[in-house]
């Protein structure tokens, strides 16, 4: 069922007795960020396409070291990157996901599931990715988000061939599998987000899934 609320989507989903609002908020998707997206899917990945689409094979979460949605949304907004001198050099398009999730909860769409996002290194032409707003010590991570994530992860893998679900942090550990695409051998950041607890607690409460286990990092 559908709603439109303040000039947003609203999507009402139920499952197993509870209900989450998908909430649709989309970010800048104009011609100069779609054009960004189909050079980086060239120049990091060796696809050529005419569609910056991608076919879902990992869920990624994240956090985003920032207070509160509305100033996570408006770091992702704009279709060039701000700042972020550490990954600049490698494309001026900016960092986004398919999703962000706030601290009460409340599950939005920023992206259509199936149009890339640059959220992880390597992976972003097979990876939704889901951002949870804060992630900082004086701000962690909250036990709503943790229910967001585990519903999101479900509704996700009922939709899509998801086969992998992972920590940010755990990227790396794809370097030489199939999926790793990245060309750059230079291309790396170190990251931590989400923390392990918040993976293990998501992880466990969707076993029923069957992911891959993740890779061991030689």
């Amino acid at each position: 069922m559908k709603r439109i609320i303040g000039g947003c989507f609203v999507l009402f989903l139920f499952s197993c007795g509870s209900s989450y609002q998908i909430i649709d908020k989309p970010i800048v998707f104009n011609k100069e960020r779609k054009n960004l997206t189909l050079k980086y899917l060239d120049e990091h990945y060796g696809l050529q396409q005419q569609e910056p689409t991608i076919v879902p094979k990992m869920i990624v979460l994240h956090w985003t070291v920032i207070p509160t949605f509305e100033a996570s949304f408006e770091t992702f907004n704009p279709a060039i990157l701000p700042s972020r001198p550490d990954i600049k050099a490698a494309s001026a398009l900016n960092v986004s996901s398919q999703f962000m999730v706030d601290r009460d909860g409340t599950i939005y769409r920023l992206l259509p599931e199936t149009t890339m996002a640059r959220h992880v290194i390597g992976l972003n032409h097979c990876a939704i990715g889901v951002e949870n707003v804060g992630g900082t010590a004086a701000l962690p991570l909250t036990k709503k988000q943790v229910a967001a994530n585990i519903w999101l992860v479900n509704y996700l893998s009922e939709k899509y061939d998801i086969e992998y679900l992972i920590g940010h942090y755990e990227y790396t550990n794809f370097e030489g599998h199939e999926l790793w695409l990245e060309k750059d051998a230079g291309y790396r950041t170190v990251k931590t987000d989400p923390g392990e607890d918040f993976m293990e607690k998501v992880r466990k409460a969707t076993l029923k899934n069957n992911f891959k286990p993740v890779p061991i990092k030689n």
